[in-house]
């Protein structure tokens, strides 16, 4: 008789065409070769897979579709020959924007916050860190409840819709306030405790030590290098996001704290 055997069936990858506009209107949102670049690298962190990038030059956006009238046409056909399934624009879009954006390409649209707020929401393993990503989720999507309809109810399980604050989009502004007071009041908990711990360790003289960098940087490598603390290090943009501290032995034999954060 056969070992039955185990199958392991891989989900296929959200296609998406990267989509940026450059203009000095824009200023720090201003999308560039460099951001664009990057954000290639946020949606492979995201387990999707970039198969086109379309970057435009424009005095200021367009009000209704952000991007041009003829580069949305351009953007629509560009998503029927690579099968893509998303469009994710390296700027922010306002609800109105993603709203028409999404009706007029025909898949899911999703702009640089959302992308991130979602590797947030796969990265986070903590309960503080599952929290404040939550809270983020929350506030991004009551930012977007006006204008977006029934665009809204359309989206799938893909990039942007998972993660601890997966409520359905349809949540009415009520309960998203109403979460949103719930977990501050836990947050203000959090910070609670974590400020009699900091104030603990500086009554003892314990010296903290802190590494700091912007995401991608090393610091988790560093920390396991220094304190075998067994987190994950990967080459991926915020492929960890809770703080993590370890105590450390010091030259001298004297101990510390090392912060990733």
């Amino acid at each position: 008789m056969e070992e039955n055997k185990l199958k392991t069936v891989e989900q296929p990858r959200d296609r998406v065409v990267l989509v940026g506009l450059s203009s000095p209107v824009l200023k720090a949102d201003s999308a560039d070769e460099e951001s664009m670049d990057e954000l290639a690298a946020l949606v492979e962190t995201a387990g999707a897979v970039s198969v086109a990038t379309v970057l435009q030059n424009l005095p200021s956006p367009n009000p209704r579709s952000f991007i041009g009238e003829g580069k949305v046409a351009e953007i629509k056909e560009l998503i029927g020959s690579t099968e893509a399934t998303m469009a994710i624009f390296d700027n922010d879009l306002s609800p109105s924007q993603m709203r028409v954006l999404t009706e007029d390409l025909g898949v899911q649209v999703l702009d640089r916050s959302g992308l991130i707020l979602d590797i947030f929401a796969q990265r986070a393993k903590t309960k503080e860190g599952r929290l404040q990503v939550e809270l983020a989720q929350l506030k991004y999507r009551l930012s977007r409840l006006t204008g977006m309809g029934a665009s809204m109810s359309r989206l799938g399980g893909g990039i942007g819709t998972r993660g601890p604050g997966e409520k359905k989009l349809e949540t009415d502004r009520r309960y998203i306030k109403e979460r949103i007071a719930e977990l501050n009041k836990d947050a203000q908990e959090i910070r609670t405790h974590r400020e009699l711990l900091r104030a603990q360790r500086s009554k003892k003289g314990t010296p903290v030590i802190s590494l700091v960098g912007y995401t991608n940087a090393g610091k988790s490598t560093i920390l396991n290098r220094l304190s075998d603390a067994g987190v994950l290090a990967e080459d991926k943009l915020f492929a960890t996001l809770d703080t993590t501290t370890r105590k450390i032995e010091l030259p001298g034999g004297s101990e510390g704290f090392l912060t990733d954060t």
